[in-house]
């Protein structure tokens, strides 16, 4: 998951700052509703509402936005949505997972094909890349939070299973069945989590050029402005030489 902290780092650099930040409220807020929708309204009763709130507050998402969200899903939004999951290979034979939530699937299953062939990649069967990740919690906090002994032994007491300690911050890493728990034993010992997420970690990296990831980067951005989209997730691995290049452009 190296990379992929420094991709929202490029992002940031990019800036396309307002524009992400729309798609991304509006992305938060169908997960919400979705979650309430399929589970109870209140957050404290219901572990994937009560996350999705999480991860929208630490994303500066407005409380009003958050409660309009739950309140949909009481209005019967939410109901024609379903969780698609697209796994296919970008540049340099990158492997890539969509995850998707939809009301037309034909509608999102042809947008996101034709996203990856414009763009020197190929959507493949469900279970074609899959297996170079493995679905995980993951608990992010600023580094200000403690040294890295204090939150390994946080983590040790959360029930978690590693921890990612570096400049730029700890990442706490557990079961995905055990974010919930992990999260708020974490958060009765360190505080407000800065990202508290389900993610797919990768087992197996693919090593990138400049080049490369600059596609990469093309088809990312194209996959994610579309609004079905939810997430995207991929196994590149590049030195700190191609990263510091891409930053600069």
């Amino acid at each position: 998951m190296a990379g992929h902290s420094k991709w929202a780092n490029i992002q940031h650099r990019k800036g396309r700052q307002d524009k992400i930040r729309a798609k991304l409220f509006s992305k938060m807020s169908k997960e919400i509703t979705v979650a309430a929708k399929m589970g109870d309204p209140d957050p404290d009763k219901n572990p994937r509402l009560r996350l999705a709130v999480k991860e929208a507050k630490s994303n500066s998402v407005p409380k009003d936005v958050i409660d309009r969200a739950i309140k949909k899903s009481q209005a019967g939004d939410g109901d024609e949505y379903e969780e698609i999951r697209y796994e296919g290979y970008g540049p340099n034979g990158v492997a890539v997972i969509v995850e998707a939530m939809t009301d037309n699937r034909n509608r999102t299953a042809s947008t996101v094909r034709s996203t990856f062939t414009k763009n020197g990649g190929n959507l493949g069967e469900t279970g074609s890349v899959g297996y170079m990740f493995e679905r995980k919690g993951a608990v992010s906090y600023p580094a200000d939070v403690g040294d890295a002994d204090t939150v390994m032994m946080a983590a040790i007491e959360a029930g978690a299973e590693d921890v990612e300690s570096g400049e730029d911050g700890h990442t706490v890493w557990c079961a995905d069945t055990d974010l919930n728990d992990v999260s708020n034993a974490l958060e009765a010992e360190l505080g407000e989590s800065a990202s508290t997420k389900l993610v797919w970690r990768p087992t197996i990296t693919t090593e990138m050029d400049l080049e490369a990831m600059q596609k990469l980067m093309k088809l990312m951005d194209a996959l994610e402005d579309d609004d079905d989209v939810q997430q995207v997730t991929t196994n590149f691995e590049a030195s700190d030489e191609v990263m510091a290049q891409l930053g600069d452009e």
